[in-house]
């Protein structure tokens, strides 16, 4: 059987259930947009156990997402969604591509967030855009943008706290969201909450502990992806 869509990092099935798909992690790594790329036994199961505890900790606070439930070590099921091709980056510190446009120093506290917009488009290398270029790209309306920038500083609030909990600094992160197959007038979050998606530091030392330590060939990439899981468990009470 084959899937019907394999990214970078997951690929989706089809189930008995034409409105719920299955979400498979994967072991693969990239970066650079896919220019280095490396498999980490283990990474998919971690990714997986990170994403699922998050993304219940995100129901809970009344956060909307595509989750249904944990099936294994590597999937889940969620709800069927077109995904909006609009990534949304949140960032509470200067680190990656915006030190790299600004020639800003690493680690620069900003006065309150900064949502950027991104098209989801690997072959274009996610550019940047800003809302007059998504409205005239027709990616999304006026109404869903007010609505993708509220939700993502939402989970921005909710995330930074439950981080620090975890003895995590929550540097920045992506999300995706996509319509609901069987109501396309809902929005929810999708995809997934990882440290291949978020930039982790620790609290007190500043260590990376996210898909950085690949990037930059720090090494013990599934250590630390590791011991996220451990505090992300502690926090929950798991």
């Amino acid at each position: 059987m084959e899937p019907l869509y394999e990214g970078k990092a997951k690929r989706l099935w089809a189930t008995e259930d034409p409105e719920v798909l299955r979400m498979e992690f994967k072991n693969d790594a990239t970066a650079f947009n896919g220019e280095k790329k490396a498999q980490f036994e283990n990474k998919g199961r971690l990714n997986n156990e990170i994403s699922t505890l998050i993304y219940g900790y995100l129901e809970k606070e009344g956060v909307p997402t595509h989750f249904i439930r944990q099936i294994d070590a590597t999937n889940v099921e969620v709800h069927k969604v077109e995904i909006l091709m609009v990534e949304v980056i949140v960032r509470n510190l200067a680190a990656g591509s915006f030190c790299k446009r600004t020639g800003v120093e690493e680690g620069m506290v900003f006065s309150q967030p900064i949502v950027e917009f991104s098209i989801k488009s690997d072959e274009l290398g996610d550019p940047l855009v800003n809302d007059d270029y998504i409205r005239e790209l027709k990616l999304a309306t006026a109404e869903d943008l007010a609505f993708l920038r509220k939700s993502a500083l939402r989970v921005n609030e909710i995330l930074g706290g439950f981080f620090a909990e975890c003895g995590l600094k929550l540097v920045d992160f992506k999300l995706e969201f996509g319509r609901l197959a069987n109501d396309p007038s809902k929005i929810v979050l999708a995809d997934e909450i990882s440290p291949d998606g978020c930039r982790l530091w620790d609290l007190k030392s500043g260590e990376k502990m996210d898909k950085d330590r690949f990037r930059r060939d720090l090494g013990d990439v599934m250590e630390a992806y590791a011991e996220v899981l451990e505090r992300v468990k502690l926090a929950v009470g798991g």
